[in-house]
């Protein structure tokens, strides 16, 4: 097993396996007025798109690098993995 964010294989006799990572969207503009958001379609706030390159970063210092990726179809959780893709050169 590792530690959280290593960015080492995980190793269960011999066998590597897989990481799961959940990366939940930066705060969205309705999160910074306090309201409700739901499945409405807003954007990321300013504050919001600095949570994902704060993401981005500590995933490039564990070593970590996404090979593949889904999200919603909302644009703060779409804009949220393209920051993070962005800035891990993985576009």
């Amino acid at each position: 097993m590792m530690s959280t964010l290593t960015g080492t294989p995980l190793h269960l006799n011999g066998d590597i396996m897989t990481q799961l990572i959940f990366l939940r969207h930066g705060e969205s503009i309705w999160n910074r007025d306090n309201r409700f958001t739901g499945w409405t379609d807003v954007d990321l706030s300013a504050h919001g798109v600095a949570e994902a390159h704060g993401a981005a970063i500590l995933l490039k210092e564990a070593g970590i690098l996404p090979q593949w990726c889904c999200t919603s179809y909302l644009r703060r959780a779409i804009r949220t993995l393209w920051i993070v893709l962005d800035d891990l050169d993985c576009m």
